[in-house]
């Protein structure tokens, strides 16, 4: 008769942690499996919806493509145009549309490249008004050095020296100083001229001596400038409020006939038929 082995039998702790693992996975596997199914049925729900709307979509779809059919063919029937005829419409209005659109984006290029080409130009003219600026500065510093160096001479009347031309052009760049008014004239012997606001005759000529002899008619009044010479300030007075004018004569072009000119004030009158020179 055998013995039997009646030792309770016992467990390592190792078999029990792998037993304990095994269940803490199934357990996991589980929860894992019922959260899957609950996405996928709310996949699937959503799934559901989304044929059902685009099967609404493609009813609608079908219906508006009924209704256009047939407002097409009412439109043809109306204009007495085919459906081919229709499309070819429909295609030349879109490439009408689509040519209108590039000539638009043409032309704000366009535009685009005006509006550059006038700010370099604007650029270009503020260079070209300081030059400007610099220039009439230049021309003003030559005209003060040209006025100093015109020759002064005493007039036969006031104690104070006259600034005289000599020539036309010193002439103009006294006009330019533009503190009197100046009437350049030709003289005739024998002949009576208006100059200005009075009148003058020629009376006679020395052609050897450069003098000449003038009268100046001026406020009913006679006044005879004899034996002068060229470049000399003649004075005389002029006027309701009587003021210094001055004849002075530059060439004596031959026996007969001389030529110069009458500086009056600025504020002097002038004649209505006669502006000065420069006016």
């Amino acid at each position: 008769m055998s013995e039997v082995d009646e030792t309770p039998r016992t467990y390592s702790g190792a078999f029990l942690a792998v037993l304990a693992a095994s269940l803490l996975a199934a357990l996991g596997g589980l929860i894992w499996c019922y959260t899957l199914g609950g996405r996928l049925a709310t996949q699937q729900q959503e799934l559901t919806d989304a044929r059902q709307q685009n099967v609404k979509l493609a009813a609608e779809l079908r219906e508006t493509d009924a209704r256009l059919r047939v407002a097409t063919d009412e439109l043809g029937k109306s204009l007495g145009l085919t459906q081919k005829q229709l499309d070819q419409r429909a295609a030349a209005l879109m490439q009408r549309e689509q040519a209108d659109s590039q000539r638009l984006q043409a032309a704000q290029q366009q535009t685009s490249q005006q509006v550059s080409a006038v700010a370099s130009d604007v650029s270009s003219v503020k260079t070209d008004v300081g030059g400007v600026k610099t220039d009439l500065t230049h021309t003003q510093s030559d005209l003060a050095t040209a006025v100093t160096q015109l020759q002064s001479i005493r007039g036969d009347l006031s104690s104070t020296n006259s600034v005289i031309a000599r020539n036309h052009d010193e002439l103009v760049t006294l006009e330019h100083k533009g503190d009197r008014n100046f009437y350049e004239f030709s003289l005739t012997k024998g002949q009576r001229k208006p100059v200005g606001t009075v009148s003058m005759e020629l009376k006679k000529v020395d052609t050897k001596k450069n003098t000449f002899t003038l009268v100046v008619y001026s406020d009913d009044k006679a006044v005879q400038k004899k034996d002068r010479g060229l470049d000399e300030p003649l004075q005389f007075y002029s006027g309701k409020d009587p003021m210094l004018f001055e004849v002075v004569v530059n060439t004596i072009k031959s026996k007969n006939e001389v030529t110069g000119y009458l500086s009056t004030p600025k504020s002097a009158p002038v004649p209505p038929t006669a502006a000065p020179n420069g006016q």
